[in-house]
């Protein structure tokens, strides 16, 4: 299996609460689109600094990760962020790690998309396609 990447949208989620309440316009609200691996095997979502510092989020908590390779680091969890795919959207927060975006199970799980393996790409649950859909008990 290839690696497999998806068009994604993160949005500084302070900014548009912000914006909601009209104290910024919608032009001031920090966005980008970007190209981001989707990992399942990876656990959270994960941005590079630079795209911390486009979005303007806040650092606001360090945590002990492990990596793939069994190292260990401390990281920083910065947001909170909208993520928008598709028709699908999520709130989040991401560590602040490497050098691309990666897209880890549990904002998958949130989304309801999955990997499409004989396309290699990410689609949305074909099981819901209108709508998200998660298990909460």
């Amino acid at each position: 299996m290839g690696l497999v990447y998806a068009d994604v949208t993160l949005t500084n989620q302070e900014d548009l609460s912000l914006c909601r309440r009209s104290y910024i316009a919608e032009a001031q609200v920090r966005r980008m689109t970007t190209r981001c691996l989707v990992d399942s095997d990876a656990y959270m979502l994960v941005i590079p600094e630079h795209v911390k510092i486009q979005l303007g989020l806040e650092v606001f908590e360090k945590r002990e990760i492990e990596l793939a390779d069994g190292k260990t680091s401390v990281c920083d969890i910065a947001g909170p962020l909208e993520l928008r795919f598709a028709n699908r959207m999520a709130v989040t927060n991401a560590f602040v790690l490497g050098n691309e975006v990666l897209l880890g199970a549990i904002p998958m799980e949130e989304l309801d998309v999955v990997i499409d393996m004989k396309g290699q790409t990410l689609i949305v649950n074909p099981e819901n396609p209108t709508m998200p859909k998660m298990k909460i008990k």
